[in-house]
């Protein structure tokens, strides 16, 4: 026999949720090769920047070769585009200098010839070689000119293949398929000796999984029911979770978000928890029951679950009155507490139920009541 108990007891609810990784780093390959190793064990833990495939290097190892020699023959055009320069340079100097002595004899002789000190021939001479200097000093011009934009279009060239150099450089590193975080990767999706390149998908996955999300939905409603009055219940109590064998979870976990819309189509909102994953023995793709104690039920009825027989959707319990007699009652449950029914109607507190050999009970029946001891 067992008395029925009053006491406040906490509001559960409770919802279905899948486990997933904190962080889930998709592993691809993006350049094309053959795949030469696997570097780790499946399943195992892995660090930030160990090395998980490689990818046959040598075609790529062979267009490095090629991009570093166009480079050394660019430096050279550039290099021989400079010493251009400087002998166009000097020879524009030169002839500078030579119409400066040219444009002297002109200046020296034009007052000779205007008094016929010298023959119409020597000024002409005179005359001719200085527009000849000038033409050659102009031509000089143009090759200082030529000979710049020859280094122009030779540094566009060795940054061209600076650039291919680095090209080439950063496909031998894709090479290498490193993990980008500590975690644990997932079983390979390709063999070695597989041509593996941009379009082949994901090779492997690594996941964080301490802590571990578990992602679960709630309706519109009970989302606005929770976060009504601009608080936010689930953060303010911490989250249990129920595997798969009905066990409930060592580590307790905490709210971290909501997700930033309301699904349409089926009108609910993703929310997510957070547990401690020690030893990561949690993986992602479990489901389990995330519950939370939201607010309390003051002076709830309780009863063993064990009291209670289902009918054809009702529920009774035997009752046992002051003169030890039983009879039938039909209830109204609530939720559960434990192993303990919370009792909406049809009980009082302080009455006696049975609680062991039910089956045996019939109204009427006069009985010696022992108090219910559960079983641990």
């Amino acid at each position: 026999m067992s008395t029925v108990e009053q006491r406040d007891v906490p509001i559960y609810h409770e919802w279905i949720g899948t486990l997933d990784g904190m962080v889930n780093a998709a592993i691809r390959a993006q350049v094309t090769g053959y795949l030469l190793t696997q570097n780790y064990s499946e399943g195992s833990f892995v660090r930030k920047g160990q090395l998980l495939f490689e990818i046959d290097p040598r075609p790529f190892e062979a267009a490095l070769e090629q991009a570093q020699g166009q480079l050394a023959m660019a430096r050279g055009q550039l290099a021989q585009a400079k010493s251009q320069l400087v002998q166009a340079q000097a020879q524009l100097a030169q002839s500078i200098a030579d119409q400066g002595r040219t444009q002297l004899d002109v200046d020296r002789y034009t007052p000779l010839a205007k008094q016929q000190a010298i023959t119409q021939q020597e000024m002409d001479n005179a005359v001719q070689n200085n527009v000849a200097a000038k033409a050659k000093s102009e031509a000089g011009k143009a090759g200082v000119e030529t000979a710049k934009a020859q280094i122009e279009a030779s540094n566009a060239a060795v940054e061209s293949a600076q650039a291919a150099v680095q090209a080439a450089k950063v496909n031998i590193s894709f090479t290498h398929l490193a993990s980008p975080i500590d975690g644990i990767v997932g079983q390979a999706q390709v063999q070695v000796g597989n041509l593996v390149g941009p379009s082949s998908g994901v090779i492997t996955t690594v996941s964080t999984l301490d802590p571990i999300k578990a992602n679960f939905t709630v309706g519109e409603q009970e989302y606005l029911s929770l976060t009504r009055g601009g608080g936010n219940d689930l953060a303010k109590s911490p989250l249990e979770l129920v595997l798969a064998d009905g066990s409930t979870y060592l580590h307790r976990g905490k709210f971290s978000f909501a997700d930033r819309q309301v699904n349409q189509s089926t009108g609910a909102i993703q929310l997510t928890g957070l547990f401690p994953n020690p030893g990561n023995t949690l993986r992602p793709g479990q489901y389990g029951r995330v519950r939370a104690a939201i607010g309390t039920s003051a002076g709830a009825l309780l009863i063993p679950q064990r009291a209670v027989t289902e009918l054809q959707g009702s529920y009774q319990v035997a009752v046992v009155d002051g003169a030890n007699t039983v009879g039938i009652r039909t209830v109204k449950l609530g939720g559960r507490i434990g192993t303990m029914w919370i009792v909406a109607e049809g009980l009082k507190a302080g009455e006696r139920v049975v609680a062991e050999g039910l089956q045996k009970a019939r109204p009427g029946m006069q009985v010696s009541p022992k108090p219910f001891v559960e079983e641990n």
